[in-house]
């Protein structure tokens, strides 16, 4: 992943609304939710919420598909996963950092 895109990932969810609206959408999980119900969620007005969640496509965060009369969003996990592996490449000096894994107490204390 290019650093500039999870700066650009990294900025859509530094604001509360859409770092929420994010979080929804994980836990909906890959069938999403539709924008009413999100916005409805989060006690947004829809073109408020509308606006959020064009930004989360936009950074790459979220999808979005029409079905029937509603448009649904949802979380794209392989950019969210693209995201943290970019931000715990090289962990712990390259040491595995899973505390599964017996790791001598030095490393990521």
């Amino acid at each position: 992943m290019q650093p500039d895109t999870v700066i650009r990932a990294l900025g859509a969810l530094a604001q509360e609304h859409r770092l929420a609206a994010f979080r929804l959408l994980v836990v909906a999980g890959p069938d999403g939710m539709p924008a009413g119900a999100i916005a409805e969620e989060l006690g947004l007005p829809a073109s408020s919420m509308s606006f959020h969640l064009a930004q989360l496509v936009h950074a790459g965060l979220a999808t979005q598909r029409r079905q029937s009369r509603s448009i649904i969003y949802a979380a794209d996990f392989d950019a969210m996963r693209g995201v943290m592996g970019y931000l715990t490449d090289n962990c712990c000096g390259g040491a595995s950092c899973d505390p599964a894994i017996a790791a001598p107490a030095s490393a990521c204390g």
